[in-house]
């Protein structure tokens, strides 16, 4: 199931809302593709998504939820891909720190 929070998250001018899946990031990806958000907008487990898109996202068939419900739900989903797991590439870009 495709989960968003409301757009009120401020960063570079704007209102952000986060895009989540409960089932895979395939899901996730595939919906943020119909929505027409870049694949840049994608951070470690969730798409950061303007407040212009939000409306889109529930057209579409997202579900509204609070932020918490939406963080508790990936993590209950073992989607949850917390920032110290996370590092940053010579690029700038963040990948995800695997154990061997």
């Amino acid at each position: 199931m495709i989960l968003v929070d409301e757009p009120r998250w401020p960063g570079r001018g704007h209102l952000w809302s986060h895009l989540v899946s409960d089932v895979s990031y395939a899901e996730l990806h595939a919906f943020a593709e119909m929505l027409g958000s870049p694949r840049r907008a994608f951070d470690r487990d969730h798409y950061d998504i303007p407040a212009a898109r939000f409306r889109s996202a529930l057209w579409l068939g997202a579900t509204l939820v609070p932020s918490r419900e939406l963080a508790a739900r990936l993590r209950a989903a073992g989607l949850r891909r917390p920032k110290h797991l996370s590092v940053r590439t010579a690029a700038g870009t963040r990948s995800r720190v695997t154990a061997p």
